[in-house]
């Protein structure tokens, strides 16, 4: 999921002011809504979009997916045969998208996770800045292997929070407790417990400073207008 070097993305030998295309993303059948706001250089590839988006949500590129643009798919669909045309080929500022026009990206069909995203705004790069980055969103992305969001919604039910805020609450509380003898056998012992309640105790958790820097990972400064 790199860039490799020289790759479009490297915008700072760029003779020519980028444009960044600003994006705002949610997650398709959930309230309150999760959602992300996103900049991306308008040259970035369908293919480098994939991969901002797999960041943004927090997820790890472990399904299929494609993207639905003008009802053309991209992407890695098995049930829609061979793609028309090579993801990694096609630039975003090729699709002749409108502002607030939307599209579509699928992930893990068997969960059909859908994210909608809208072409809020054209910009210009920033001088010094790194591309792609996050302005904004809320709520912490939905776990991939969940059934999708009719499952979500079951699962994260408010008395079902409750009870895992609880469970955790005793859990540290015993690990507290216990002896120095205690403590390696009784974090063994609720490891995969508490790795389970994870999910529902952050469910409202979204840091944008350490998704900057992990999507700062796979851009490169900017040397756009000052």
């Amino acid at each position: 999921m790199s860039i490799s070097p020289g790759s479009r993305w490297d915008t700072a030998t760029s003779t020519t002011t980028p444009t960044i295309y600003q994006l705002r993303a949610w997650v398709h059948g959930v309230s309150p809504l999760i959602w992300r706001r996103l900049l991306v250089p308008a040259e970035s590839s369908i293919a480098e979009l994939h991969t901002i988006l797999q960041t943004a949500f927090g997820w790890t590129d472990e399904y299929l997916h494609r993207f639905v643009i003008h009802g053309v798919e991209y992407g890695a669909n098995p049930f829609a045969g061979p793609f028309r045309d090579d993801a990694r080929q096609i630039r975003l500022d090729g699709l002749g998208l409108r502002i607030t026009e939307r599209f579509t990206y699928h992930y893990n069909f068997t969960a059909d996770w859908q994210l909608n995203l809208r072409l809020e705004q054209t910009l210009l790069a920033a001088a010094g800045r790194i591309y792609p980055r996050c302005t904004g969103g809320r709520r912490a992305g939905p776990p991939q292997d969940w059934a999708g969001p009719w499952d979500y919604l079951e699962r994260t039910q408010p008395y079902l929070v409750f009870d895992a805020m609880l469970r955790a609450a005793d859990i540290i509380s015993q690990l507290l407790d216990a002896d120095e003898e205690q403590d390696w056998a009784s974090v063994g012992v609720h490891r995969g417990e508490l790795a389970g309640l994870a999910p529902l105790l952050g469910l409202e958790h979204f840091d944008r400073q350490t998704l900057n820097q992990a999507l700062s990972q796979r851009g490169t400064a900017s040397r756009g207008v000052a």
